[in-house]
């Protein structure tokens, strides 16, 4: 039931409906618990269990390291861990251990054979297991105390705007918002529907409608000999994936809104980031900040010198990417970033401290070639196979003239919208997004949220799942 179909349109106005009923504040969030479920059960219902798994360990867990201390304590923790992890890694990796292993045994010279198995991803199941055990952390390191409710715990697992691609929540920041207190919060109903239609905009219109044909068109190609063919491509994914993934995160705020609830905003204009550093403060906002706050930190952070924190910073890196997919080149992608960060604190040692690194137009310059170095990365994240990713970077990185697999028109749109992307990022990138737009005035907004209305209307983009529902 994706956001930009019919059918999540008609439930969503009978959930909203439900939950504007002059009921009880527990009935209200029961009804929103089992409109979660059936959200996530219309995909394929069995999978629900998962969800159930994944509360219920938690819930249980989290209950039991609040009365323990020391290795009972940390007993619990760990199988926390143990459960959340064992669906994730039967679900998300067992066919990429079972083809690595077949590779492992061949390249020995073992004739061993393995039976294929029919092993379904569950949606979302990277983003909710994440969350769930984040709060089995928080409560291990006593920074919040067991919830209350089964109810009110079981409704942040599953709270069904975010559930299946982020933003990854943190316990302490929405069972705050189911607390009894908070019952009289009043729905932000006219901010919420403006960015549910601003979210639209990006995924049906930009994503879809004017930058995912481009990309399919290059990616797709069986081999690409120019250069300009394989940036603009390139640069139409850059462009995509916002769009795509903060389309999405921007809807689920707004559905939250309407709702009553806060989620916090994935994305802070990353594409006027300068430096590595800056850039994943900005991108995936709620991933990353979970992987330094119980991974990287987990590891020693960079509390234990200078090559440990490389290490870590690697370790980190490399294993964010394998949570993006079952793929090795999710896992270069992630390592390629890691290397990045590690080169940019070593730039850092050296030359950090002369002055002209921290002029305007240095930093401008720097923006822009993060900008570009990140949009080289994602020919590891889009590509089909390795070998299609290295002919693909090697023809980047080798300038050649012509057109082949695009046209002037292609070309030319692609670079309007990054051209403009990038100005409204570096535009934004001190600035919030809610109060920079509630600061214009109501006809103006009004006519920007009637024109994406129309475009949205009149696009005739092919309709296509977020490309998170794949992680």
């Amino acid at each position: 039931m994706a956001f930009n179909s019919l059918i999540f349109l008609i439930f969503f106005a009978v959930v909203l409906g439900l939950h504007s009923l002059p009921l009880r504040w527990q009935i209200k969030k029961t009804n929103l618990l089992l409109a979660s479920y059936v959200f996530y059960a219309a995909w394929n219902p069995p999978f629900v269990l998962l969800l159930w798994i994944s509360t219920l360990t938690d819930w249980f867990a989290a209950r039991r390291m609040a009365e323990s201390e020391g290795g009972r304590k940390r007993l619990f923790l760990i199988i926390s861990i143990v459960v959340n992890l064992g669906l994730l890694g039967y679900f998300k990796y067992g066919h990429f251990v079972e083809e690595n292993f077949l590779l492992l045994m061949s390249m020995l010279g073992v004739d061993y054979e393995i039976s294929p198995g029919n092993i379904i991803l569950p949606l979302g199941i990277s983003f909710y297991t994440f969350q769930s055990m984040s709060y089995s952390f928080d409560v291990y390191r006593k920074h919040i105390r067991p919830a209350d409710s089964m109810l009110d715990f079981a409704l942040y697992v599953s709270f069904f705007p975010q559930l299946v691609a982020g933003p990854i929540l943190r316990a302490g920041f929405f069972l705050q918002q189911l607390a009894e207190d908070n019952r009289e919060r009043v729905a932000d109903m006219g901010w919420g529907i403006a960015l549910i239609v601003i979210g639209m905009f990006e995924k049906v219109v930009l994503a879809d409608g004017l930058l995912a044909p481009v990309v399919e068109t290059v990616y797709g190609a069986t081999a690409v000999s120019s250069s300009t063919d394989a940036w603009i491509g390139t640069l139409a994914f850059a462009g995509q994936i916002f769009f795509d993934f903060n389309g999405y995160s921007v809807i689920a705020v707004g559905l939250a809104l309407c709702l009553g609830f806060k989620l916090p905003w994935n994305f802070l204009s990353p594409y006027g980031a300068v430096g590595f550093s800056d850039f994943w403060r900005r991108w995936h906002v709620t991933l990353s900040s979970w992987l330094r706050d119980y991974l990287y930190i987990s590891l020693g952070g960079n509390r234990r010198g200078k090559i440990r924190t490389y290490g870590n910073l690697l370790v980190t890196m490399l294993l964010g990417g394998l949570w993006h997919g079952a793929s090795w080149l999710f896992v270069l992608w992630g390592g390629a970033h890691g290397l990045l960060l590690v080169l940019e604190r070593v730039a850092l040692r050296l030359f950090g401290d002369i002055s002209f690194f921290k002029t305007p137009v240095a930093k401008f310059s720097i923006g822009l070639a993060t900008f570009l170095l990140v949009s080289l990365t994602w020919v590891l994240f889009r590509a089909e196979n390795v070998d299609a990713a290295r002919q693909l970077l090697a023809v980047m990185l080798r300038p050649s003239a012509g057109l082949a697999v695009t046209n002037l028109g292609q070309v030319l749109t692609v670079l309007g919208v990054i051209a403009t992307l990038l100005g409204t990022h570096w535009f934004m990138r001190k600035r919030e997004f809610g109060s920079t737009l509630k600061s214009l005035p109501w006809p103006a907004i009004g006519l920007i949220l009637a024109g994406m209305i129309v475009a949205i209307l009149l696009s005739p983009g092919e309709e296509r799942d977020f490309i998170y529902f794949e992680f």
